[in-house]
């Protein structure tokens, strides 16, 4: 079963759509293996973003994901990572068809609700950001 990091936004948070966008997961056969609520902090948020460090988004891709909670989550399942990538959509909601996560609750890009792991390798490193092994069950 391949793992995939998924995290519901501060936005979503706000919103109150968590439970609903987590509901999607589970009612397409993806089983969550870890989840929690957490305040990133800007060294966490600079970690996660790595990749886009020099950018000229990064500062505000931190600024926001730190700017209130978060729900971080694992969740596990027959290609978990194209799955949960397809239902997200795409990265700018006005690309996002209906039905799409990203197209039925996001507004703009930058405030997207929701991230996931591109693909093994990030999964790996990103689950790793936000939980310890002993935090993932079932798996």
């Amino acid at each position: 079963m391949e793992k995939t990091l998924l995290l519901l936004k501060p936005d979503a948070v706000v919103r109150g759509v968590c439970g609903e966008i987590i509901a999607r997961f589970e009612q397409r056969g993806l089983k969550p293996i870890g989840i929690k609520m957490l305040q990133l902090s800007k060294e966490q948020a600079e970690i996660h973003y790595a990749e886009h460090q020099g950018k000229v988004f990064f500062e505000e891709l931190v600024q926001f994901i730190t700017s209130g909670p978060l729900i971080a989550m694992v969740v596990c399942g027959e290609n978990a990572i194209k799955l949960t990538r397809m239902m997200m959509g795409a990265t700018n909601p006005l690309d996002a068809p209906a039905g799409t996560i990203r197209g039925d609750y996001a507004t703009t890009m930058r405030r997207n609700i929701i991230h996931g792991s591109d693909g093994p390798t990030s999964a790996a490193r990103e689950i790793k950001i936000f939980f310890e092994d002993h935090e993932l069950f079932g798996n």
